[in-house]
C-alpha cells in the first residue's frame, strides 16, 4: 500500500460515502472523500431526503392547523406558499452540512472538492473547481455517487415551467397547479406536499395502482387520502409528448388525453452518476439505468473498486445506503473474513401525508407463499393520543405466524408511522421465541401512547385465532 497516496479514496460524500469514510477512518486506514458539490452531503442532504422532508414537515404542520378544531375560531394562518418552506429546507440543509462537516474533520478524513474519474484502476483525475486537474492513487476506491432524476431526452428540462425533483427545490413562482408524472414514492410525496398548500394536483402514475410493492390495503389508503385531499390521480396513462407554453406546460398522453397545468414535475425514475467516471479505464460497465453490478460484499468486476448507494439500484434508500458503506469499509478492512450483511427486512419510510411505514411482508406475498397468517389491526381514531393530537387518521397492521406467532410484516398508515414501526421491527428482528406478537400483549406501554397501537392490534389479531 505504500506506493499509494491513500489507502482509500471514496467518490462522493452522501451516506454511502460517509459510512465508508468513517468505518475506514476509525481503523486506521487513510482516507479521503472527492465531492464535486461546494458542500458535502450528497444529494440525500441537498436534494433529496432532508429538503424534502423538511418541505412535507413544514406542509404537514400547516395541514394538522387548519384541521384543528382548537383554532377553527380564531384568525386563519395566512397562506404559506412554496417559497416560504423553502426557507426551512434550507436552514435544516445548512444544519446537516455543519454536522457532516465535523465528521470528516474529527475522523481526519480529507475532502478534497472536484470531479473523480478513473484514469486507471488505481488512479484518480480529478478536475478541480479552479479547472486544474490533480491524480490521485489509492489501493482501493469506493464509488458512491448516487443517483439524479431521470430525464428524457424529449423532454425540455432547461424551460423554466418544467421540473424534475431536484430542480424544483428552485421553483421562484407559485404555482395554482402542477402536473406531476409519475407516482413513485418521489411523486406521491410531492403530490402531498403540493397539495398541502392547496395546489391542484394532477398525479400520473403509469401502473395501475399506487406504490404496488406496498400491502394493498396501505397503497389503497393512500389513494383514498390523496383523493380526498383533492388530488386527481390517472392510472396506466404514458405521455405522449410535452409542450412547454409561456405561461404552462400542456402534457399529450398515448390516450389521447391532455392536461394543463401551471409547470410539470417529472418524477418518473432515476439515474446512477455513472456517466462521467470514465468506467471503460478500468473496465467496468454500467446498465441501462447507470447502475454498478456488485457482489456480496459490494465489489465490483474490480474486487479493490466497490459500489454502494443508489448506484447499485435497490433499495436505493439512505439508510441502506449508510450500511453499505460500513459493510463495504469492513470487506475492504478484512476481506473474506467479513462476516456482516444488510437485513433482510429494511424498512421503507414514505414521507407522505399521512406517512407510511413498512417492514417485512405483505399479505400478497404471504399469500402467494401459502403462509397461515392472520392479522391483528389498531385504527388510530381509537387511540388516546391520536384524539389528543388530533390525528385520527391512520392505522397499525400486523401480520403474524398463526402457529408460532411470530411477526411476519408491520404496516403502518399515518402520522409519525416511520418512527412508530421501529417499535415492532425491533421485535421482529428477535430470533426464535423473542420473536412473537404474544411481546405486545405481555409488556406495558405508557399511556397515552401511539407506541399502545402495538398492544391493540396484537390483541386484535391473537383474539381471531380458534
Amino acid at each position: 500500500m505504500a506506493k499509494y497516496q491513500y489507502d482509500t479514496l471514496i467518490i462522493g460524500t452522501g451516506p454511502g460515502g460517509e459510512g465508508a469514510a468513517m468505518q475506514l477512518a476509525k481503523h486506521g486506514q487513510k482516507v479521503a472523500v472527492i465531492e464535486r458539490h461546494h458542500e458535502v452531503g450528497g444529494g440525500c442532504t441537498h436534494w433529496g431526503t432532508i429538503p424534502s422532508k423538511a418541505l412535507r414537515h413544514s406542509v404537514s404542520r400547516l395541514v394538522e392547523y387548519n384541521q384543528s378544531p382548537l383554532f377553527a375560531e380564531v384568525q386563519p394562518a395566512g397562506r404559506l406558499t412554496f417559497t416560504h418552506i423553502l426557507r426551512h429546507a434550507e436552514s435544516v440543509i445548512g444544519k446537516q452540512v455543519k454536522l457532516r462537516s465535523g465528521f470528516y474533520n474529527r475522523n481526519q478524513v480529507q475532502v478534497i472538492r472536484g470531479e473523480a474519474r478513473f484514469q486507471d484502476p488505481h488512479h484518480l483525475l480529478v478536475r478541480q473547481p479552479d479547472g486544474a486537474d490533480e491524480v490521485l492513487s489509492a489501493a482501493n476506491i469506493v464509488i458512491a455517487t448516487g443517483s439524479r432524476p431521470y430525464r428524457p431526452a424529449d423532454i425540455d428540462f432547461s424551460h423554466p415551467r418544467v421540473y424534475d425533483s431536484d430542480s424544483i427545490l428552485s421553483l421562484k413562482h407559485e404555482p395554482r397547479s402542477v402536473i406531476i408524472y409519475g407516482a413513485g414514492v418521489i411523486g406521491c410525496e410531492y403530490a402531498s406536499i403540493f397539495r398541502g398548500l392547496s395546489v391542484k394536483v394532477d398525479l400520473i402514475n403509469t401502473r395501475d395502482r399506487l406504490l404496488s410493492f406496498l400491502d394493498a390495503e396501505i397503497s389503497d389508503a393512500l389513494s383514498y387520502h390523496l383523493r380526498s385531499s383533492g388530488t386527481v390521480i390517472r392510472h396506466n396513462e404514458e405521455y405522449e409528448r410535452v409542450e412547454p407554453q409561456d405561461d404552462g406546460v400542456v402534457m399529450h398522453f398515448k390516450s389521447g388525453k391532455k392536461l394543463k397545468a401551471d409547470c410539470l414535475l417529472f418524477a418518473n425514475g432515476r439515474t446512477g452518476n455513472t456517466d462521467r467516471l470514465n468506467l471503460d479505464a478500468v473496465g467496468l460497465e454500467a446498465n441501462s439505468r447507470g447502475q454498478l453490478e456488485v457482489n456480496g460484499r459490494y465489489q465490483t468486476a474490480q474486487p479493490h473498486i466497490v459500489a454502494v448507494g443508489d448506484v447499485i439500484g435497490y433499495p436505493s434508500l439512505a439508510s441502506a445506503a449508510y450500511d453499505q458503506g460500513r459493510i463495504a469499509a469492513s470487506a475492504i478492512l478484512h476481506g473474506e473474513a467479513c462476516l456482516d450483511n444488510l437485513i433482510s427486512d429494511i424498512p421503507t419510510g414514505i414521507y407522505t401525508i399521512p406517512e407510511i411505514s413498512s417492514v417485512g411482508k405483505t399479505e400478497e406475498e404471504l399469500t402467494a407463499a401459502k403462509v397461515p397468517y392472520e392479522v391483528g389491526r389498531a385504527q388510530f381514531q381509537h387511540l388516546a393520543r391520536a384524539q389528543i393530537a388530533g390525528s385520527p387518521i391512520g392505522c397499525l397492521k400486523l401480520l403474524f405466524h398463526r402457529d408460532t406467532k411470530a411477526i411476519l410484516g408491520i404496516h403502518c398508515f399515518g402520522e409519525r408511522a416511520s418512527e412508530i414501526i421501529h417499535i415492532g421491527q425491533a421485535i421482529m428482528e428477535q430470533k426464535g421465541e423473542g420473536n412473537s406478537v404474544e411481546y405486545f400483549v405481555n409488556t406495558t406501554f405508557n399511556y397515552p401512547t401511539m407506541a399502545e397501537a402495538f398492544r391493540v392490534a396484537a390483541l386484535n389479531g391473537l383474539n381471531r385465532l380458534f
